[in-house]
C-alpha cells in the first residue's frame, strides 16, 4: 500500500500554484494524495516567507505538525516554499523534527526527497531558486470552478520593503503557448474563472517578447470556449496601458475588475519604496480607469507606517482613500524585512503607530464599503455560485466585483430551482451584512 501525502499551502494564490503543481508530480510518483495533512504518512508544507506575519503562521503550522510527528501520527513533515528558501540554515536548527527542507528551486525534486525521507535519509536541497518549474500539470486545490493561472514568477522591480525578488528570483514569463494550454486543460475540467496571477502580471512577456504581452494573452483566453470569467490580479500602475485598459474594456469574458497594489500615494514614500508616481498621476489613473470602463472594480493594497512616513504624508493618504473610495482595499503595516533595504532605514516608526494608522484607513474602508453595498440594493447582479451555506441556510457565491478567497460574498435564497456549483445565476440584492450581500436568485 502506498504511503499517503498532505499538503498545506500558506499565503499567496501563487504559492498555491506551487503547491498544486509539487501535489501532480506526488501524484504521478505514486503517492496517495489526501486533503488532511495531519492524516498523512508524509505532511508537505507549503510556507510563506513575505512578511513577519505570515512567517510566524508558517512556523506555528510547522510546529502543530511536529507535534503530530511526535505522537507518531505522521511518519515524515516535508518543509517547502517562500519560508524555506529565505531561512533554510535556521530552519535547520529551529525545527530539527523537519525530515525534509528544500527550496524552491528544488520543488521538481520533490518525489525524490520524500522517498529518501522515508528511507530514513535527513535531506537538505537548496539548488538556484530559478530551477523552479513554471509549466507543468496540476491537481487543483481550488473548488473545481474556479483556478489561478499563473503567467509569470519572480520580480525585478525591488520595492524597498519587499523580499520577493531575494526569494524567488528575477521576473520570468512563461510561453504563451503554454498558458494556453494549461488554461485550456482547466476549462476542460469545468473551471469557469481564470484568476490571471504573477507578481507582477502587467509584465507579463516583456522579458521574452520584448513587449508587454498581457492583451494579447487576454485576447487568446477569451477564444476558450466553456471559459466565462477572467479575471486580472496583482497589477502594477506603472504597466496599465491604453492597450490594456482596451482589451479589457471590450472582451465580454474579461471582468472589469483589476487589482491594482498601489502601496502609498505619497510621491516622496512611494520614491523611498523605490516606485514610482504619486497622487495626482495614481488619480489621474483611476480616473482613466473610471471613464473608460463603466462599473470597473478597483481593489488596491497599502502599506501604512512605511519609514518616515510624516503625519502629513499619512493624512495625504488617508484622504486620498476617502477620495478614491475604492470598491475593495486592505492597509497593512509596515513590516520590516530583513535583506530589505527599507529595513535599514534609521526613520523606522513605532509599532503601535504603524498599527494605529493601518486600522485608520481600514475603518475609513469599511464605511465606503458599506456605502457601496446600500448603492447595489434593488440591483440584479450575476453570481457565480461557490456553495450552500448550512448554517446560514442559503446558497453563497461571488459577483464580478469578487476575487475567491480575498473578497465578499453574495449570500442568496431560492425558490424552486436549486442552482449546482459553478452555475452563474441571476440574484436581486436586497440587504447586506457586513460587506456581503444578501439578495435572491432570479429565475
Amino acid at each position: 500500500m502506498s504511503n499517503t501525502v498532505g499538503f498545506v499551502s500558506l499565503g499567496c494564490a501563487k504559492n498555491r500554484v506551487d503547491c498544486e503543481m509539487m501535489m501532480s508530480k506526488v501524484a504521478k510518483g505514486g503517492y496517495k494524495l489526501i486533503e488532511d495533512a495531519a492524516m498523512a504518512d508524509v505532511a508537505v508544507i507549503n510556507t510563506c516567507g513575505f512578511i513577519e506575519s505570515a512567517k510566524q503562521e508558517s512556523i506555528n503550522e510547522i510546529l502543530e505538525l511536529c507535534k503530530l510527528k511526535e505522537e507518531g501520527k505522521i511518519k515524515k513533515i516535508v518543509v517547502t516554499g517562500c519560508l524555506a528558501q529565505r531561512y533554510a540554515t535556521q530552519v535547520r536548527e529551529l525545527i530539527p523534527e523537519a525530515d525534509v527542507v528544500i527550496g524552491l528551486g528544488a520543488n521538481g525534486d520533490i518525489c525524490d526527497a520524500i522517498s529518501n525521507a522515508l528511507n530514513g535519509e535527513v535531506v537538505e536541497s537548496f539548488p538556484d531558486k530559478e530551477l523552479m518549474p513554471l509549466d507543468g500539470t496540476r491537481v487543483q486545490s481550488t473548488m473545481p470552478h474556479f483556478a489561478y493561472l499563473r503567467v509569470a514568477d519572480g520580480c525585478d522591480n525591488c520595492c524597498t520593503y519587499c523580499a520577493i525578488p531575494l526569494i524567488r528570483g528575477r521576473f520570468r514569463s512563461r510561453k504563451m503557448e503554454s498558458i494556453l494550454e494549461e488554461a485550456q486543460r482547466l476549462v476542460n475540467n469545468g473551471v469557469k474563472e481564470l484568476n490571471v496571477i504573477a507578481q507582477d502580471t502587467t509584465r507579463y512577456g516583456e522579458d521574452i517578447y520584448s513587449k508587454l504581452m498581457l492583451p494579447t494573452l487576454l485576447k487568446e483566453l477569451c477564444k476558450i470556449e466553456g471559459l466565462s470569467w477572467v479575471r486580472l490580479l496583482y497589477c502594477y500602475p506603472d504597466r496599465i496601458t491604453d492597450e490594456l485598459i482596451e482589451t479589457i474594456k471590450t472582451e465580454e469574458k474579461i471582468v472589469k475588475y483589476i487589482d491594482l497594489p498601489l502601496q502609498h500615494c505619497n510621491g516622496e514614500v512611494l520614491k523611498n519604496m523605490n516606485r514610482k508616481g504619486n497622487k495626482e498621476s495614481l488619480t489621474a489613473l483611476i480616473n482613466k480607469l473610471r471613464k473608460e470602463i463603466p462599473d470597473i472594480t478597483l481593489r488596491t493594497t497599502l502599506i501604512a507606517g512605511f519609514p518616515g512616513e510624516t503625519k502629513e504624508q499619512f493624512e495625504e493618504l488617508s484622504q486620498f482613500v476617502n477620495d478614491m473610495k475604492f470598491e475593495r482595499l486592505g492597509c497593512f503595516a509596515y513590516s520590516q524585512e530583513e535583506d530589505t533595504k527599507a529595513a535599514q532605514f534609521s526613520n523606522q516608526l513605532d509599532a503601535d503607530v504603524k498599527e494605529h494608522r493601518a486600522q485608520i484607513i481600514n475603518e475609513q474602508q469599511a464605511i465606503i464599503m458599506e456605502n457601496l453595498c446600500q448603492k447595489h440594493i434593488g440591483k440584479t447582479l450575476d453570481v457565480l455560485v461557490d456553495g450552500y451555506d448550512r448554517y446560514a441556510e442559503c446558497y453563497f457565491g461571488r459577483s464580478v466585483f469578487d476575487a475567491p478567497e480575498v473578497d465578499p460574498c453574495v449570500f442568496f435564497t431560492i425558490t424552486d430551482v436549486k442552482p449546482s456549483v459553478g452555475d452563474i445565476v441571476k440574484v436581486k440584492i436586497t440587504d447586506y451584512l457586513d460587506c456581503d450581500l444578501i439578495g435572491e436568485m432570479e429565475i
